[in-house]
């Protein structure tokens, strides 16, 4: 589970990859009808020749199933020893015809977290690998020192720190750990329950079998007949909604992408599905907060946010669902009560949001249902781990897209901007949770990297992407865009010109597919993205220029 905000922040929440949170003031209605359909509002002239090609489901399923028919092969080729073999977790195909494909490892039949890697082919033959850990996978011997019992009381106790109340782990194996350092035999074990917020807890922790020491720990919870319906939203105006017929009752259900459904879970914690939202005549809330189980309108934001979501993804980079299988996830509102916060869950492939302080304040805004099912995308591409500088990339991915997805809408009741949050009043005085072209402004996060920056709350080591892609976006100094003030330092005093946030879009999304693995860190990102730039633009192009200007001034090299 992912948090949208920062936990020791509890008072005033913030944004997070499986978890996102926050409080918003209610509004009226002040614009006509608006549709996820709508052209976005700075479409690229073009996508690039090296951006990913959009692919059937059959046609990605021929290409899965071709690779794991070669994965003995591919190992051999790219130097995996005897008893390492290869998983295929993914194939994108480039425009071009390159072919990206992801991988997890074993190790003697064991899972090596942190061993994933991408293996670019070009014409048949390699062109690149990308590993999440250059060192070899061997360890000395298969069998724990210690007991399964030791490393399950040091993930309770880790677990009890967050709020869980279990007296037993749910689930316990063995794997190899490459995710830092030398690779060891080590114990996952995952504790259940719920954290001190009433947010699920899934809480993986990393111990070595030999010695018992904690290497690693993280949250998993990273928040008829077809009918188009009226949506009268909270944080969007009035929208158009994509629905079903089912006899004379109207469901919450879009068929047209994937199947989204929106369920209510009536102020529980359930870890189920709820009930599917139902209607008489298909039109969907009042515009206003409502403490009411029944309310509809924080349903209507819901079911709007998974329609510009899809289609964000569908129109900017061909990628049809989160997986990119053509399969919706659903989304789950009112969980809880008086709950701040919202969360994506790569378990149950679902997005869920709480209602905020009162039940008055639901978390259900665009760029929070754009920043959550990107959550999810990072978790079926790069699987950065939410933790340290992974987890920092992993967070500001979320910003980044959730951004875009504003930016895309084209909804003049909440234009796109730079700043993440900004219609949910989490602080309580108007001012959002994040800031792109700043960060340091939200009075936590990191403007430029530094040694230490991993050592910071994932939401606020975030701040140094956060504010590159910003940079590489719009460029460097003063300006007002969408009616919205940003004056973007550098760390170098230097003056950044930006390439255009469509540009800027797919080069992330090309680095976050082709070259980003679990354990990338910031300087990995600069490489990736770089990497992407001259994929997409070429190696003496503006824009591959423009992404090394936007790192140095965050200060990575």
């Amino acid at each position: 589970m992912t948090p949208l905000y920062a936990r020791h922040k509890r008072s005033t929440l913030a944004i997070a990859t499986a978890v996102a949170a926050g409080a918003l003031l209610a509004t009226g209605l002040t614009t006509g009808v608006a549709t996820a359909a709508q052209t976005q509002a700075d479409p690229a002239s073009a996508r690039p020749a090296a951006a990913a090609a959009a692919l059937s489901n059959a046609s990605r399923v021929s290409l899965i199933q071709k690779a794991e028919a070669g994965v003995a092969e591919t190992a051999q080729n790219i130097g995996l020893g005897t008893k390492e073999k290869l998983v295929v977790k993914d194939v994108v195909k480039d425009a071009d015809g390159t072919l990206h494909t992801r991988y997890e490892r074993t190790y003697a039949g064991l899972p090596v977290l942190g061993g994933d890697l991408v293996v670019a082919t070009k014409d048949g033959k390699t062109a690149s690998v990308t590993k999440a850990t250059k060192a070899t996978i061997k360890v000395a011997s298969l069998k724990p020192a210690i007991t399964t019992a030791k490393a399950e009381k040091q993930a309770l106790t880790a677990a009890k720190a967050a709020g869980s109340d279990k007296t037993s782990a749910d689930k316990a194996r063995k794997v190899i750990w490459a995710g830092s350092g030398t690779p060891v035999l080590a114990i996952e074990t995952v504790v259940g329950g719920f954290q001190d917020d009433g947010t699920p807890n899934a809480l993986h922790v990393i111990t070595d079998a030999a010695t018992g020491k904690k290497l690693y720990e993280y949250q998993a919870i990273e928040n008829a007949g077809a009918a188009t319906g009226t949506g009268k939203t909270l944080y969007s105006g009035n929208v158009t909604l994509n629905t079903y017929l089912s006899g004379s009752t109207y469901q919450l259900y879009d068929t047209t992408r994937g199947g989204h459904k929106t369920y209510n879970l009536k102020h529980t914690t359930s870890s189920g599905t709820g009930t599917l939202f139902t209607d008489a005549d298909n039109t969907w809330g009042t515009g206003a907060a409502s403490s009411s189980t029944t309310d509809q309108t924080a349903a209507a934001d819901a079911a709007y946010g998974a329609q510009v979501t899809w289609d964000f993804y569908k129109n900017t980079f061909g990628r049809s669902g989160i997986k990119n299988d053509g399969v919706a996830a659903y989304s789950r509102v009112h969980y809880g009560s008086s709950y701040v916060n919202a969360f994506w869950d790569d378990d149950c492939f679902c997005m869920t949001y709480g209602d905020g302080d009162s039940n008055l304040d639901p978390l259900t805004s665009l760029d929070v249902a754009g920043h959550e099912m990107s959550h999810g995308v990072t978790a079926n591409t790069a699987g950065l781990n939410y933790s340290g500088e992974s987890g920092g990339l992993n967070e500001a991915t979320s910003d980044i897209m959730g951004t875009g997805v504003e930016f895309y809408a084209a909804n003049s009741s909440d234009p796109g901007d730079y700043l993440i949050g900004e219609k949910i009043d989490i602080n309580g005085d108007g001012t959002p949770l994040r800031y792109m072209d700043k960060p340091s402004k939200d009075g936590g996060s990191a403007d430029y990297w530094s040694s230490s920056v991993g050592n910071l709350d994932v939401h606020y080591s975030s701040g140094v992407a956060n504010h590159f892609f910003y940079l590489l976006s719009e460029g460097s100094g003063s300006k007002t865009i969408n009616g919205v003030t940003y004056n973007s330092p550098t760390y170098n005093g230097s003056t950044v010109t930006g390439i255009g946030r469509a540009k800027a879009l797919q080069i992330w999304y090309k680095a976050l597919t082709s070259y980003f693995t679990s354990t990338t860190k910031y300087s990995g990102a600069r490489t990736g993205t770089l990497s992407a730039a001259s994929a997409l633009y070429g190696s003496t192009s503006t824009e591959y220029a423009a992404v090394k200007a936007a790192w140095t001034a965050v200060n990575v090299s």
